[in-house]
């Protein structure tokens, strides 16, 4: 997919940024900064390149420049909860690089270039730098620097951290904005819910099918249908692991044509029925 171009501000002229989040989020787009995202009270499904995944509450990864992602919450009630969670945006630059080739900063230098592909961190680590994070928000100066080397020395220790994307994901830029495969994104994350024919959705992306089925496997790393439904895979797992429906009315809600192909598409993607992953948390 092509991602938008977003411009990070930074309100007190230094080279880290950190804040709450209390959008909703949705919006698929990149920028030269690297992002530690800290998920607290929400869940959903977050996509970091060609990476697709249910997250949940103390959902902690980092992000290096450049990386395409986005963050769908489920909402409850329409709504998203204040200060849902934290995010921090700092520059390769800002830590410099005479200090990353220090001994002493080796794990630091591993991490991000592991970061390239995108590295998700344990709830343990997430509770653990929790603290770190939110005090960023509100420090300033060296004690704001101090929260932040506290946070990368949890990062760095982590024993659990796995990639996001695969090996060999790459993506081309257009760092004017193309709007095509976020206005497509939009579309699927509004309407997943519903049949989404290929020639429905090439018309959204201005193409032919043929041609847009190449382009979005291409950029995306995964089919259309296969994206499509993993996408409606994730929101099944979030309403068979928090509410008591019915599997089958689940597989309506989530744009399933029956509940045979549900269980297949499920039993595809998760290794399991979706009866035994409910058992999971029971």
């Amino acid at each position: 997919m092509v991602a938008e171009l977003e411009r990070i501000a930074y309100d007190d002229g230094g080279g880290f940024n950190a804040s709450y989040i209390n959008d909703s989020g949705g919006l698929w787009h990149f920028h030269p900064e690297y992002e530690l995202v800290l998920n607290i009270k929400s869940n959903g499904t977050r996509i970091i390149g060609d990476s697709v995944e249910l997250f949940d509450r103390y959902d902690l990864v980092l992000i290096a420049g450049n990386v395409p992602h986005s963050w769908n919450y489920y909402r409850q009630d329409n709504t998203m909860p204040e200060k849902h969670g934290i995010e921090v945006h700092f520059k390769l630059d800002s830590l410099g690089e005479a200090l990353l080739a220090q001994h002493e900063f080796h794990s630091l230098k591993e991490l991000l270039c592991e970061a390239e592909r995108g590295v998700a961190f344990s709830e343990e680590d997430a509770l653990k730098a929790e603290k770190y994070l939110q005090q960023m928000v509100t420090n300033k100066g060296i004690d704001k620097m101090i929260d932040f080397f506290n946070v990368l020395r949890i990062l760095c220790l982590s024993e659990k951290r796995a990639s996001l994307c695969s090996e060999n994901y790459k993506i081309a830029f257009d760092e004017h904005g193309n709007k095509k495969m976020t206005d497509v994104y939009t579309f699927i994350r509004e309407n997943y819910s519903k049949p989404i024919s290929l020639e429905k959705i090439a018309k959204i992306a201005k193409m032919s099918p043929f041609a847009f089925s190449r382009f979005f496997k291409k950029n995306c790393g995964a089919g259309f249908v296969e994206y499509l439904n993993r996408v409606r895979t994730n929101k099944a797992c979030y309403l068979l692991r928090e509410t008591e429906y019915q599997i089958h009315d689940i597989a309506i809600e989530c744009g399933f044509a029956s509940i045979s192909n549900f269980n297949k598409q499920f039993r595809k993607t998760e290794g399991i029925s979706p009866r035994d992953f409910r058992a999971q948390f029971k």
